[in-house]
């Protein structure tokens, strides 16, 4: 089985995210597309960050219609910051050896991946699918050079370009900007009823 892994703070999930996953799981013919809701990203200790139950509920009302997506608590549910290469790890040894896991990110992550915690761990454990983003190119020889085996490991994917963040769709919210057609509709409505990204968040 092939099973794609995409993490997140999802604070909110929006349409890029689900874009990027279907195309990563239609060209590369994944199984299965995980979504991680973060728990304490290490690089965002000292972001907001909404409450984990309603970024677990948003990922959870989109990704319903699609057969092929599914959630995962792993980070979740441990305590301390989640470092992609445990989670991973964590993925690895509930899921068994004859999975094959695809860490999906984008080529601006696989710019910076020797900052991460033990990146020669991570591709040991799995696959990188690395979409492409604009002004972020890898210079993958020097990359070879600097972490070895890492080539033979990233898989590039061509993905529509979507230039739509979460921050910004808080920042919309806040100073009453639109966000339809950014996030999805059961998203747009959940934001609003339970007041996400105000001073009224519930």
């Amino acid at each position: 089985m092939r099973v794609g892994v995409l993490g997140g703070t999802f604070d909110p999930i929006h349409i890029g995210h689900l874009v990027a996953a279907e195309e990563v799981r239609a060209q590369l013919r994944l199984d299965r597309v995980v979504f991680v809701p973060s728990g304490l990203p290490p690089h965002k200790l000292t972001d907001h960050m909404s409450p984990v139950d309603h970024r677990l509920a948003m990922v959870k009302l989109v990704i319903a219609s699609n057969p092929y997506f599914t959630v995962s608590r792993v980070d979740i549910d441990r305590f301390g910051p989640c470092y992609t290469v445990d989670t991973i790890e964590l993925l690895r040894d509930e899921w068994g050896p004859d999975v094959e896991l695809y860490f999906i990110m984008g080529s601006d992550s696989l710019a910076d991946i020797l900052t991460w915690h033990k990146p020669e761990r991570l591709i040991r454990l799995c696959r990188l699918a690395v979409m492409e983003r604009p002004g972020y190119g890898v210079d993958m020889e020097e990359l070879e050079r600097l972490l070895p085996g890492i080539t033979s490991r990233v898989h590039f994917v061509n993905s529509p370009q979507l230039d739509i963040s979460s921050t910004d769709i808080q920042r919309r919210v806040r100073e009453g900007l639109p966000i339809k057609y950014q996030v999805p509709e059961a998203v747009e409505d959940y934001i609003y009823k339970h007041e996400l990204y105000t001073e009224r968040e519930v």
